[in-house]
């Protein structure tokens, strides 16, 4: 299967708009230069638009988010870091659903279920880890609605109790709060890893069948 990036940025910027852009800022720095009653004045105002448009293009950096699959392995960038997990290691994609009552939800979510948690783990930046506890605490908590276990949201949603992983790993910290919230998890949906739809450049539906057909093609170890 061949290497493909996927990216799902906010605003689309081509090269002729960004030649646009440039020369409108640079028009306005020597309006305002030129116009201002003085160059202090001038300058702390071309300051500002300056910083206006540094923060914004950060912004547009940080909702950023890229994948890279490759015959190998499947791999997550963000701004801040980003994971990857070998095909080897994935035993499932899908839709994550939520049960109630007999009754089938798709959720906007596409989960991925794991082998071994071991090289996940240690694969992940640690503020991206981070984000995962944080973001992800709803989904926890609708996890253990649909099989009335809400009262023991507030003990699992930061375990801090130590992981051992089959193959007899042990991990403490951060890394333990992750691969207990996974298990859990695991326990409420059938995966360990999240990916939200909103972080997609297409369709949920197209992204799972496109990441399946890897998953199938990919070799085993």
């Amino acid at each position: 299967m061949p290497t493909i990036h996927l990216i799902n940025q906010p605003i689309q910027l081509d090269s002729r708009l960004k030649t646009w852009l440039l020369i409108i800022i640079a028009t306005a720095f020597l309006t305002l230069i030129m116009t201002a009653p003085g160059i202090k004045q001038a300058l702390l105002i071309a300051g500002v638009i300056a910083c206006g448009c540094g923060f914004s293009y950060f912004l547009l950096l940080k909702g950023t988010v890229e994948y890279t699959l490759t015959a190998t392995h499947f791999q997550q960038h963000l701004f801040k870091g980003g994971w990857v997990v070998k095909w080897s290691n994935i035993s499932h994609i899908g839709i994550c659903q939520y049960s109630y009552q007999g009754w089938q939800t798709p959720l906007p979510w596409v989960g991925i279920k794991l082998k071994n948690y071991s090289p996940y783990l240690d694969s992940i930046c640690p503020r991206i880890a981070t984000e995962i506890l944080l973001d992800q605490r709803p989904l926890l908590y609708l996890g253990l609605r649909q099989t009335k276990r809400n009262a023991e949201f507030e003990d699992m949603v930061l375990d801090t109790n130590q992981f051992r992983t089959e193959d007899g790993r042990v991990y403490k910290g951060l890394q333990a709060m992750l691969a207990n919230r996974m298990r859990y998890q695991r326990e409420n949906y059938d995966y360990d890893v999240f990916i939200s739809a909103s972080d997609l450049e297409r369709p949920i539906e197209d992204f799972v069948g496109l990441a399946r057909r890897y998953l199938a093609a990919a070799k085993p170890e």
